[in-house]
């Protein structure tokens, strides 16, 4: 269940809240918290696959589009597009637009000849349409926010979702781990706000096979201790269940996974479970039944800090 706060601001009316078909209860909560009006969007889906938008009128000259692109991505992000485009249509000044989950955050560079950036190509989209400012949330790679030329606000989960775990867990001799060694900036974090210890677990690739190696030696016992495994976002499942299985082979007590953006794409909610966690806690991001953490004070924290500012 997530934990809910009460309306902490007021705007005096200045905006609108654009309530997008991917993350309308998160909407709905952040025009809450702002005590703004919110705007709600028809969607109407074709046998073709097309989207078609209709948003209800608002005389408010700030908009902001609420939207996250977690699958079906593209049509995610289409939608959002039209919906900055409506506001710019309609004269709106400022077009805000919040996007939780920012996909092909992942695609911020070429690794192989011919490839296309592609996180740069949505950056220029967002942009031409009118779009003034970005809020997003613990985007995968820094890197991608330099394709864009607009400001983005890229906010940090971790606070909230360690006050969950102090909070809302009841936990034995804690430790944080970190799936590999790429995301211990996180893990780390996470390991301070609670005061708890902090381990990285080291991963190598087959590059023939592509096949993923979790050195199964740690640098310390976690005997009996509960883990909870740190990363930004969960999509296959694959580092999850290969971080888990090597944890458990050092006897470890529970096993959770914490993640912002809980995607869990195909068959990875069932893999992850017969690897052994005992829970997934996320952010709703992304709204699934793993969505116990409310992003919506620390958005509307940034908004309200944007529109005063301008």
């Amino acid at each position: 269940m997530i934990t809910t706060h009460e309306p902490s601001y007021n705007l005096n009316g200045e905006i609108s809240i654009i309530a997008g078909p991917s993350s309308t209860d998160l909407a709905t909560r952040i025009a809450r918290d702002l005590d703004a009006e919110l705007i709600p969007v028809d969607v109407r889906i074709f046998t073709d696959g097309e989207s078609k938008i209709k948003i209800g009128k608002s005389g408010k000259k700030c908009c902001i589009i609420v939207q996250s692109t977690y699958p079906p991505t593209d049509r995610h992000l289409l939608q959002a597009l039209m919906m900055i485009k409506n506001c710019t249509d309609c004269k709106a000044v400022n077009v805000y637009t919040v996007i939780p989950y920012m996909a092909y955050a992942r695609q911020d560079k070429v690794f192989l000849e011919g490839e296309v950036v592609s996180i740069a190509l949505v950056a220029k989209l967002l942009e031409a349409v009118g779009t003034k400012q970005v809020v997003t949330v613990d985007i995968h790679s820094s890197l991608a926010l330099s394709h864009f030329t607009i400001n983005v606000h890229n906010i940090s989960s971790i606070p909230i979702l360690a006050d969950y775990a102090a909070n809302q867990m009841k936990l034995t001799k804690p430790i944080v781990v970190s799936p590999d060694s790429g995301g211990i900036a996180r893990a780390r974090e996470f390991a301070k706000i609670l005061k708890v210890d902090l381990m990285a677990l080291k991963k190598s690739r087959n590059r023939d096979t592509g096949e993923v190696h979790v050195d199964e030696r740690l640098d310390s016992s976690i005997m009996n201790r509960d883990i909870l495994l740190i990363d930004d976002m969960i999509s296959s499942g694959d580092s999850i269940v290969n971080a888990c299985r090597a944890l458990k082979k050092n006897e470890c007590g529970k096993v959770y996974a914490l993640c912002t953006h809980a995607l869990l794409v195909g068959n990875a909610i069932q893999r992850i479970k017969a690897a052994g966690i005992e829970d997934i806690i996320a952010t709703n991001s992304i709204p699934t039944e793993f969505a116990k953490v409310d992003l919506s004070q620390i958005i509307s924290e940034n908004l309200r800090n944007l529109v005063q500012s301008h």
